[in-house]
């Protein structure tokens, strides 16, 4: 009689198991395309989803109040529209399978708030806009990405 469990898992040396098949299991760990592609990605997605929010926003409100002035209701919509776009951006890093994807997200859209408020809130309703804020979130999430794996290794 032996001495070991029956629901134990063999040790794959052991059991016959092909070694190609155990590395691609190990190496099926990290995102599926290289990483900077992803950021890029979703960073451009996430920026288009952002600008497109707020242009429906100002939209529905121009039909509801005849003014693309929203009042009282701007600051909330605006809120809604950055929570929705972090909360997507961080579901699309997780299922890559990204290294932290809600800090990525959440850096990275703040990041790119910050730039906008900052230097771009002049030309906020100008057409280039579109162009820019996509492009300047993926960079946003490339420098989120960085940042975060500082602090992981800071944390180490």
């Amino acid at each position: 009689m032996s001495d070991e469990k029956p629901d134990a898992d063999p040790d794959p040396d052991e059991a016959g198991a092909d070694p190609e098949y155990v590395e691609s299991a190990e190496e099926g760990e990290g995102p599926p395309l290289p990483g900077v592609l992803v950021l890029g990605v979703v960073g451009v997605l996430a920026g288009f989803l952002l600008v497109g929010l707020v242009w429906g926003s100002e939209r529905g409100c121009d039909r509801v109040r005849d003014s693309p002035n929203c009042g009282a209701a701007g600051f909330p919509l605006l809120v809604l529209a950055v929570v929705v776009t972090v909360v997507l951006a961080a579901v699309a890093l997780g299922r890559l399978r990204m290294p932290h994807p809600k800090l990525v997200a959440f850096l990275g859209v703040g990041f790119m708030l910050l730039v906008v408020l900052a230097f771009l809130s002049d030309d906020l309703f100008s057409t280039w806009t579109l162009l820019v804020v996509p492009v300047l979130t993926a960079i946003t999430f490339l420098l989120a990405h960085l940042i975060a794996g500082r602090l992981e290794r800071a944390d180490a």
